[in-house]
């Protein structure tokens, strides 16, 4: 794992720092080819450039956000924001269904928004897979 998203998860309380440990297992597994780092506070992985998946630690769960999220059709997947990002929040490990996840990563690669390019097309979101 990455030694800055490990700095970032065993800085979270006890529970939280399982969650997150976890998430970061499950998406580097699923996504190996994937860029991973701190973007913004959080840790973020990226597709050739473009974000897809990250997480953070929120005042009372975890988030988990996916950026191209709205277009998976995942009912457990709650719109956030205006573009066409989804996620799905956890206060307990327990919480996380590793195949939902599994699947969910996999429409990560799959379906993808150019945010990498979103500030150039003046906020503009395009379609790349």
């Amino acid at each position: 794992m990455n030694q800055d998203i490990q700095n970032y998860n065993n800085s979270q309380a006890e529970s939280d720092q399982a969650i997150c440990d976890l998430l970061a297992l499950e998406i580097d597994k699923h996504l190996p080819e994937a860029e991973n780092k701190i973007w913004h506070a959080h840790p973020v992985w990226f597709l050739d450039g473009n974000p897809v998946v990250g997480y953070s630690k929120l005042k009372n769960n975890v988030r988990l956000l996916f950026w191209s999220g709205q277009s998976f059709e995942e009912a457990e997947l709650l719109n956030e924001g205006s573009f066409k990002a989804a996620e799905a929040r956890f206060t307990a490990i327990e919480q996380i269904n590793t195949t939902d996840l599994a699947r969910w990563l996999q429409k990560a690669r799959d379906i993808q928004w150019d945010y990498k390019n979103i500030v150039k097309r003046k906020g503009v979101l395009e379609r790349l897979k």
